[in-house]
């Protein structure tokens, strides 16, 4: 629900609307709402309270164009499904994208950062349902609400009715009859309910605790290629539902080659009868506009979709899309000093087991092993490795060793014990000193590290190192840890 900053208002500002024959105060600023000005309140009235008062015109209609600029940004950053929420907020649908993102608690803090940079301020929920997301944006008072779900029940208990989105008439006919919080609502029978109140108040609040469906319709780019298909009779198999994304993917390619366009992230849309739409999205390594490539991305995947009673439309949608030229002739001819692409692979591999479970190791700008190395994308060539031998495998904090014997302070250890184990070293290399970066903390400011790399009897090579060298106390505690394995 982004708002303009404090730092922008140098007196209290409202904007207002006129409703009928009289000014309405739409939106105040922090300082406004200081002084007891709130929407809603009349124009005239807020002059009255505020001497100093600065009245400007509300524009519903370049709010509107801001709010669908947003969603077109998220779309094309965050997550396929956005689009306006009222006068002022926005609908994103995470579902399978906060983890692009570290997590719905990082994406949360990064969505906040973007908004301050454009000069405004938001509250942030993160709901199973849009109602509920919607009411703790609005009403819940914290910058950033994640609630888990199967929670809204219990969590929209102690919220006011007009979280649920209710009309005039019905929020007038709710404090009437003494309704003042959604846990009022709960015990009452239905049909009471909805005389008192109206059936949308009742589809509100359905909405809102996930007994009923609230599908987001999205934003789409202008030059989002699309392609749909309205079925004669619902349908529910898989073999049946796979025909249909097959003949989706045949019309979709054609729309693509006519444009120049291959296929980044695309989305399946299918609409059930009960109105609740699922969605199946994949996403390519590179560019592509295969068919054959694609019906078998959205294979791996068909089983997630559930047709419930049957499934009426289905739409499939291209929202991240890049220029992809026609191929030469001679690159369809076999080549030995060509590689081989590796991104219908990493393809399958993600769609299999996630988009999360494929990537490459590239290094970061640090000299302390744990510190150094970060995920890529798959197709990323990794540059920049140092030129002492790495470990496949290093643990993500290191371990203690105990019993080890060693001479210092140059020498390896010749016997040590890992997790109850003890080992012989039959062979080591080393040390390789790296010290500590004084510009993080001030424990490593003078701290060191001796790594060694040995080989135990039986075979096994592992990465050592002692803390300190030998020497100075203050460089470490002389103990042995074991970081990574070779081989």
């Amino acid at each position: 629900m982004p708002r303009p900053t404090l730092e922008l208002w140098e007196r209290p500002t409202v904007l207002i609307e006129r409703v009928g024959q009289r000014e309405v105060v739409t939106a105040a600023c922090p300082i406004a709402l200081a002084r007891d000005l709130a929407p809603g309140m009349a124009a005239a009235h807020a002059r009255a309270l505020v001497a100093d008062l600065d009245v400007r015109e509300a524009d519903p209609e370049g709010d509107q164009v801001w709010l669908e600029r947003l969603a077109l940004h998220a779309v094309g950053r965050w997550t396929p499904i956005a689009s306006p929420s009222g006068p002022d907020g926005i609908w994103l649908d995470l579902t399978g994208a906060t983890h692009l993102f570290g997590g719905e608690a990082r994406f949360c803090r990064r969505v906040l950062r973007f908004l301050a940079r454009l000069g405004f301020t938001a509250r942030i929920a993160i709901a199973g349902t849009a109602g509920a997301a919607h009411a703790f944006a609005r009403f819940g008072g914290e910058p950033v609400t994640i609630l888990p779900s199967g929670q809204e029940v219990s969590a929209l208990a102690h919220l006011p009715v007009a979280a649920l989105r209710l009309e005039g008439e019905a929020l007038a006919s709710a404090a009437r009859f003494g309704l003042e919080r959604i846990q009022d609502l709960l015990p009452m029978p239905r049909g009471p309910l909805a005389r008192r109140l109206g059936l949308a108040a009742l589809a509100r609040l359905d909405q809102a605790l996930g007994r009923a469906a609230e599908p987001i319709v999205p934003v789409i780019p202008f030059e989002a290629p699309e392609v749909s298909r309205r079925l004669l009779e619902p349908i529910g198999t898989p073999e049946a539902i796979a025909q249909v994304i097959a003949d989706l993917v045949g019309d979709l390619v054609l729309v693509l080659e006519r444009r120049g366009l291959g296929v980044r992230t695309a989305m399946i849309t299918a609409e059930r009868v009960d109105g609740a739409d699922q969605h199946l999205s994949i996403g390519a390594a590179r560019a592509t506009r295969d068919g054959r490539h694609l019906k078998r991305m959205f294979g791996l995947r068909i089983d997630r979709l559930e047709p419930g009673l049957g499934i009426e439309a289905m739409r499939l949608t291209v929202p991240h899309s890049e220029p992809l030229g026609a191929r030469s002739g001679a690159a369809l001819l076999a080549d030995e000093n060509v590689p081989a692409d590796l991104a219908p692979a990493v393809d399958q591999l993600t769609g299999r087991a996630g988009e999360g479970a494929v990537f490459r190791l590239g290094l970061e700008q640090s000299d302390v092993p744990e510190r150094a190395v970060r995920r890529l994308a798959p197709l990323v060539d990794p540059e920049g490795w140092p030129v002492w031998k790495r470990p496949v495998r290093i643990l993500r904090q290191p371990e203690l060793l105990t019993h080890v014997v060693a001479l210092l302070p140059d020498h390896p250890p010749r016997r040590f014990t890992w997790r109850g184990k003890a080992y012989r070293v039959m062979a080591g290399d080393g040390p390789e000193r790296i010290h500590g970066e004084w510009w993080r903390t001030d424990r490593e400011l003078w701290a060191i590290r001796d790594y060694f790399r040995v080989e135990v009897e039986g075979g096994q090579r592992f990465w050592l190192f002692r803390r300190g060298d030998g020497v100075e106390a203050e460089t470490g505690d002389l103990s042995w840890h074991l970081h990574g394995f070779f081989g």
